[in-house]
C-alpha cells in the first residue's frame, strides 16, 4: 500500500508563496490518483487539487485556479503543490491523500481516498 509523507507548510504573509511535498512510497505509483485537501477550523474537509500519477491529468478547486499548480515528479515519486499569491482563507492543515485505479472526481470532489498523510499547517497571515 502507498505511503505519504508531506513537507513544506509554514507561515507566510499575504500574496506570498509556498511549495508543499508529498512523497509516495509503495509499488504500482502509476495506478494512483493523488492530490491535496485541507482542513480549517470549524470547517469541513475540502479537496484542493489532485493528479493522475500516470496521465497527468488535473483538478483544481475553483478558488485556487489560476493561484495554485500540481505537478509531478516519477522520477522522486513526489507530487508538488505551488501555491502563489496565498490568502488567509488558504490558512489550513493540508494533507495529501492517494486513491488506486479511480477518477479524479472520486479523489478530489468526493474526498474518497485509500491513504492520507499526517498533514502540513499553512497559515497564511500579516
Amino acid at each position: 500500500q502507498v505511503q505519504l509523507v508531506e513537507s513544506g507548510g509554514g507561515l507566510v504573509q499575504p500574496g506570498g508563496s509556498l511549495r508543499l511535498s508529498c512523497v509516495a512510497s509503495g509499488r504500482n505509483l502509476r495506478r494512483y490518483v493523488i492530490g491535496w485537501f485541507r482542513q480549517a477550523p470549524g470547517r469541513e474537509r475540502e479537496g484542493v487539487s489532485c493528479i493522475d500519477f500516470d496521465d497527468d491529468d488535473t483538478y483544481y478547486k475553483d478558488s485556487v485556479k489560476g493561484r495554485f499548480t500540481i505537478s509531478r515528479d516519477r522520477n522522486q515519486n513526489t507530487v508538488n503543490l505551488q501555491m502563489n499569491n496565498l490568502r488567509a482563507e488558504d490558512t489550513a492543515v493540508y494533507y495529501c491523500a492517494a486513491l488506486q485505479r479511480s477518477s479524479l472526481y472520486r479523489l478530489c470532489v468526493r474526498g474518497e481516498y485509500d491513504k492520507r498523510g499526517q498533514g502540513t499547517q499553512v497559515t497564511v497571515s500579516s
